[in-house]
């Protein structure tokens, strides 16, 4: 009786490389990716944070002299009434996102006839540039050419709606604008939250004789929670680093009525020369923005240790 050993060593060695190549590929696919990002997104983070401790201006200085321009930048007006603007539309244009969202959402979730058309209507807006946003608005709020005009020429010549050349509320028109953006991209968010609630629920309330709006004031709403988290994150990121919509609306004014921090960090940076301070008032922006994601990351990986 004659036995044969199959060669089953070469053939396992084989496989285990095979595998590992496999496995490796990935990482050799994403490497150049990680890298560009390493050195673009994160390298110049690191070197916008050292130049705001330096005192550079047209040109970059190496030298560090401290907490200088910091000083300097909570000095300027500019900064205080970028501040001031930030809040003001921050708060409204997330406040309406929200609320117009939440509304859209409630509407189509009705399974009202054209949905099909009403849905990607309200998306529209998200899909445009904010620069394409900013210039039709800025046409259409033109008292010379827009809507105030347009009232007049159908009679209506005591209409009068001048916001854009105004001091006092063409801040106002940004919020418009962005809220006219943002809002479809919200009713994405809460369409698709309503549509992953459990109907058993509602079922079961409607049963124990709940009302329409006890339901979703008690029931649904609450459920809506992470929808809303996540809006609010969006929003807020979108806001502080809005540049390039009042820029394309009211181009920061009348005067520097519409001033923003992101505004202001770039005409301090390209336009006035103060290189060091434009990297503060960046640096002040990036702080802003991780003081609104770190609590939400840390809660977010509290809930999946839970």
């Amino acid at each position: 009786m004659t036995l044969t050993v199959e060669p089953s060593t070469p053939v396992r060695r084989h496989a285990s490389l095979a595998d590992r190549a496999r496995a490796f590929l990935p990482k050799i696919v994403l490497a150049p990716s990680f890298a560009l990002i390493l050195f673009f997104v994160y390298g110049f983070i690191l070197w916008t944070l050292y130049l705001s401790f330096t005192n550079s201006r047209i040109l970059p200085i190496y030298e560090l002299v401290g907490f200088d321009s910091y000083v300097r930048l909570w000095s300027q007006p500019n900064w205080h009434m970028a501040i001031k603007n930030l809040a003001i539309f921050g708060s409204l244009y997330i406040f309406f996102c929200i609320a117009l969202g939440l509304l859209l959402a409630i509407l189509l979730d009705q399974r009202i006839r054209g949905e099909g058309v009403l849905r990607p209507i309200f998306l529209y807006p998200m899909a445009l540039s904010f620069i394409v946003t900013g210039t039709a608005w800025k046409w259409f709020l033109n008292p010379g050419l827009g809507l105030e005009r347009a009232m007049h020429q159908l009679g209506w010549t005591s209409f009068k709606f001048d916001w854009l050349i105004s001091t006092d509320m063409a801040i106002y028109t940004v919020v418009i604008a962005g809220v006219w953006q943002a809002s479809g991209f919200v009713m994405a968010m809460f369409l698709a939250g309503l549509r992953g609630i459990d109907g058993e629920i509602i079922k079961a309330a409607q049963i124990d004789g709940a009302s329409t709006f006890s339901i979703y004031r008690r029931i649904i709403i609450p459920l809506l929670r992470p929808a809303f988290l996540s809006a609010v994150i969006v929003l807020s990121h979108m806001a502080i680093k809005s540049y390039d919509l009042v820029i394309a609306l009211t181009g920061g004014g009348p005067g520097n009525a519409t001033e923003l921090p992101s505004t202001f960090m770039y005409s301090y940076t390209f336009t006035r020369s103060q290189m060091a301070v434009g990297s503060a008032s960046a640096v002040m922006m990036l702080m802003g923005v991780a003081a609104i994601m770190i609590p939400y990351l840390y809660s977010e990986l509290r809930e999946r240790e839970k």
